[in-house]
């Protein structure tokens, strides 16, 4: 059940109240709870760099170079997911029928008109 489908039906029953604010609330609050976990991930790193970097569990040289590094292989997951989202992207034939029918439908009104298209 979607929140709006639930909003709905709470509506209907107004003992609901407080439930239909919450979920209204929480509806518009999703993309926070995305920038929430982003900075807790990054202040969890920091703080794993800054630890590598007070203690000599690593050389004092690697462990500058760590953001570096993770910058790095972020980018590298962000090209491998662009290339699996490309090896994976949907083909919709009924669509391309559907598009081709209205460029057919395009041309035949233009050529109504007396526009030539296929000039070239």
């Amino acid at each position: 059940m979607t929140v709006e489908g639930y909003f709905e039906i709470c509506v209907d029953q107004q003992e609901n109240y407080h439930q239909i604010r919450f979920w209204h609330y929480f509806s518009h609050h999703q993309s926070m709870k995305h920038i929430v976990k982003i900075l807790t991930l990054l202040m969890a790193i920091s703080a794993l760099w800054i630890g590598l970097l007070q203690t000599s569990i690593l050389p004092h040289g690697h462990a500058w170079l760590l953001p570096i590094y993770f910058i790095v292989s972020l980018g590298c997951y962000g090209l491998l997911m662009v290339g699996v989202g490309l090896m994976t992207f949907p083909t919709c034939p009924r669509e391309g029928v559907l598009l081709q029918q209205d460029i057919d439908e395009a041309k035949e009104h233009l050529k109504q008109k007396g526009i030539d298209i296929n000039s070239n």
